[in-house]
């Protein structure tokens, strides 16, 4: 799963012995070269897909980590670029690889219960990030995300479908969100990451209730399209703030 450039057994237990935010400070300077960076194929199919929904001018990736989504708003945004992340150390490892041209891009240390932003969007953006926040909160999160849209602004984040009960992927997630609970009843600070936090289900009413209107598109991602159910393997959920752009 990591290259040999990657995290050590030792700095991935600190990392999970540690909060979310000091956590991904440590992990920060080799996070993409671990298999939690969101894959290239999941951002290239997002800009195929986002990218006839505009024009967007300017853009805000939510929870940015090290801005592996920030290229998929440099590539729709004629503008502006904004990152968002609690971990000061994501925010900088992000800065130091960003590539130069494009619309121009800043990197902000903030809260995404707690946007220092109103009405500044026309796309908000997320990759991989939500496993970090509980059900009770994504209410307060999808608020957020409405509030700093203007108008007829986006909010896009891909969703996969879940494992097939009893596959080796069911067993792997119900594991780890098991050990991850246990850790979290015996160790403080709580380190937040689940991966059965977030059904598709849930996530479209918080939506709704936030005052999105949604729509589903099948992510077009090579060889990985359809599950044999005919399902998508992967969607990309858009909501959209009402109003005239």
């Amino acid at each position: 799963m990591f290259s040999p450039e990657g995290p050590t057994l030792r700095e991935l237990a600190v990392q999970a012995l540690s909060s979310v935010e000091h956590g991904y400070d440590l992990l920060a300077p080799k996070f993409d070269r671990t298999p939690f960076r969101t894959p290239d194929d999941v951002l290239d199919a997002t800009e195929r897909v986002l990218g006839p929904l505009g024009p967007f001018s300017h853009g805000l990736d939510l929870c940015c980590g090290t801005g592996a989504g920030t290229r998929v708003l440099r590539a729709v945004c004629r503008e502006r670029v904004v990152g968002v992340d609690l971990s000061a150390g994501m925010l900088r490892a992000g800065r130091a690889a960003a590539p130069p041209g494009g619309p121009a891009v800043s990197a902000v240390r903030a809260d995404a219960l707690a946007l220092p932003f109103a009405d500044a969007f026309d796309l908000v953006v997320s990759f991989g990030a939500f496993g970090h926040f509980l059900p009770g909160q994504r209410p307060a999160l999808f608020t957020e995300a409405h509030r700093v849209l203007r108008p007829g602004g986006r909010f896009a984040f891909p969703v996969a479908a879940p494992p097939v009960p009893g596959s080796s992927g069911y067993w792997k997630t119900v594991g780890f969100d098991a050990a991850m609970r246990v850790r979290n009843a015996l160790w403080h600070p709580p380190f937040v990451m689940y991966y059965r936090t977030f059904p598709l289900s849930g996530v479209l009413a918080d939506l709704d209730r936030a005052g999105f209107a949604t729509a589903l598109y099948p992510l077009p991602l090579p060889g990985l399209e359809r599950r044999p159910d005919g399902s998508p393997y992967l969607r990309l959920v858009v909501g959209t703030r009402p109003g005239p752009p």
